[in-house]
This record gives structure tokens, C-alpha cells and sequence, in this order.
């Protein structure tokens, strides 16, 4: 299985791309940045990864991404993350990046935009790997910060995919960004948002009626309404499941207690990503392994969860038809 696995070619929707710095790059871009870390030793910086809540999480977070100064430190992040993913069979990644947590220090969202960009382009053109671009907004900020950044990214709107909405869920309901995901209707992006994670399974309906999402990330406490999960299988709107996050923030208490196979038997639109895969315990390849050994799924039921992702990943349509037949190709 564990070959099968990695050979399988996996699309991931849900990874933050400032969640993948691994301590031995924060290390290394600190110096470069004359940052003094906190830590004196890279083996210091990993046990340090660890926390047991989403907001002990994020403050951890916050503070890694302090080494994140020029355009050159956004794009060894990103090709960092997307060289070690496509060397685990990764074909595709939607990824996710909060340009408000850099403007705030300082850094100006052109230096952001300029290297993820680079990189995605340097991926796609030397790595198997798709990159889609989504612009998260803090809802822990004021929502008209958030709109306000949105339209100073106007230089960008055209090598956008959609928008998304993360961090700190509890009291900060999606119905504070409204105007914000009404905007981005208007310019032709699509949205998503994170929901059903730490906050209620109401706060999926409102993602779903409020902000017209097309995506839910995490969703898991989708099972605690029944109303919920009718709206959600209805519409077979997708939830970008990550199982590793759910355990290390302590949303479930084990892998082996997860309510994924509660989901697929819900007949849910479900897929499997790794969120912060330097901080949650590995990448995408992790958390199918993970997955396998907690749930004895069989090599069918990881294409299928695959499938879901390319048929919803921001993607062209050729390259789409092209990672489906690569997925037929391991069916037949």
C-alpha cells in the first residue's frame, strides 16, 4: 500500500503554504534575514511544534512566518514545499496564503505576490505539479481590512483562483465577510472558506448561504445537523478533510475516532489534504498512509478520494482530463 500510495497521483486543496516551512528552512532564511529565532537549535524549533489548540497553533504560526522578509524567502517557501510534495507523487495543489499576515509586518504585498508567483511558475514548468492561487483573509482581522486587500491585489485578480477565509474560527462567524465574498463574486473568483472546525456546523451553512462557496474546508462538525449534511450532499459540495490537522489540534482525539469514514458514508463530497503539513506532521503522502492504517482502506477508495480533488481543483481542463486518466489508468 505504501507504494501504491506514493506512485498514486494525489491532489491536494487545502495547504497553507506558510504551513509548510519546515524549521530547517526558518532556521536558514533567519540567518539570511539576520532574524534572531527564539530557539537555539533546529531540534529546539521541532519540539516546539507542538500545541494543543488551534490558537496555540496559530501563535506558533505567526511567529515562524517572521523570517518571511523579501520576494527571494516567498519563493525558496513555496518550491521548498512543492519539490518535497511532488517527490510524494503530489500532482496538484490549490494553495492557500494570507497576505494580510505579512502586510501587517511590514512586508508589501507586491514582495508576497512576486515570489509565489515565481514559484508556481518555476513548478509548473519544472516539476509534475499544478498550482492553484487562493487568497485567504484572516477573520480574526476586521473584514474591511479584508476587502481592502483584496483590492489592492487588483494588479493580480487574473492569476487568482478564488479566495478563502482561515484562522482563528470560534466568534468569527463567515457573516462578517459577506461583502467581502460579494466582491469577489463580482470579479470572477471563486470562494471558499474554512467551517465546521473548531466552530459550529451552523457557521457551513452560512459559508454555503452567505458567501456562496464552492469549497469547505475542514467541515467535519457538518455530522452535528442533520439539516447540514442534507444541504451538503445535496449539493455535493466538497470538504477538504485533513486528518492529521484534526488529531494535532486536538479536534478529534485519534486518527482511529475520525469521523471521515462517518463522511464518505454520508455519501459526502469529501477529500484528504494536509492543512500545515510542517507543523501537523507531514504532507499529503502522510496523510494517506495515516489514513490507510487507521481506516483498512483499500487502493479503490484512495482514487476515489482523489478523484473528488481533481474533479474540483482549481486547475486547467486539460490538465484535468490528463491527472483523471492517470487515476483511470491505476483503476483498470
Amino acid at each position: 500500500m505504501q507504494d501504491f500510495l506514493r506512485r498514486l497521483p494525489k491532489a491536494e486543496l487545502h495547504l497553507h503554504i506558510e504551513g509548510s516551512l519546515e524549521p530547517e528552512l526558518m532556521f536558514a532564511l533567519a540567518e539570511r534575514n539576520g532574524i534572531q529565532l527564539p530557539y537555539a537549535s533546529i531540534d529546539e524549533a521541532k519540539a516546539a511544534y507542538q500545541f494543543d489548540d488551534l490558537q496555540g497553533f496559530l501563535n506558533l504560526y505567526f511567529q515562524g512566518m517572521s523570517v518571511l522578509c523579501h520576494e527571494q524567502d516567498f519563493f525558496d517557501l513555496a518550491m521548498d514545499y512543492f519539490r518535497r510534495a511532488s517527490s510524494e507523487g503530489v500532482v496538484h495543489i490549490d494553495m492557500h496564503f494570507d497576505p494580510q499576515a505579512h502586510i501587517q509586518r511590514g512586508v508589501a504585498l507586491d514582495v508576497v505576490m512576486s515570489g509565489l508567483l515565481r514559484a508556481k511558475q518555476e513548478a509548473e514548468g519544472s516539476l509534475d505539479l499544478s498550482v492553484g492561487m487562493i487568497m485567504a483573509f484572516l477573520r480574526d482581522r476586521p473584514a474591511k481590512e479584508a476587502l481592502e486587500v483584496l483590492e489592492e491585489a487588483a494588479p493580480y485578480w487574473d492569476q487568482l483562483d478564488a479566495i478563502g477565509l482561515d484562522s482563528a474560527e470560534r466568534d468569527h462567524p463567515p457573516s462578517k465577510f459577506v461583502e467581502v465574498f460579494n466582491r469577489a463574486k463580482e470579479i470572477g473568483l471563486a470562494r471558499v472558506a474554512h467551517a465546521g472546525e473548531e466552530g459550529p456546523a451552523a457557521y457551513i451553512l452560512e459559508a454555503l448561504e452567505l458567501l456562496g462557496v464552492c469549497r469547505i474546508d475542514h467541515g467535519i462538525r457538518c455530522l452535528e445537523s442533520d439539516e447540514v449534511v442534507e444541504r451538503l450532499h445535496e449539493q455535493q459540495t466538497v470538504l477538504t478533510v485533513c486528518p492529521l490537522s484534526n488529531v494535532s489540534l486536538k479536534v478529534v482525539d485519534e486518527l482511529n475516532n475520525h469521523p471521515l469514514p462517518a463522511l464518505l458514508d454520508r455519501g459526502l463530497n469529501i477529500t484528504i489534504s494536509s492543512d500545515d503539513p510542517a507543523y501537523f506532521g507531514g504532507g499529503l503522502l502522510a496523510n494517506h498512509l495515516a489514513c490507510a492504517k487507521a481506516f483498512d482502506w483499500d487502493e479503490d477508495a484512495f482514487i476515489e478520494l482523489n478523484r473528488n480533488a481533481i474533479a474540483e481543483a482549481f486547475v486547467s481542463a486539460s490538465r484535468r482530463k490528463d491527472l483523471l486518466a492517470r487515476l483511470d489508468a491505476l483503476a483498470t
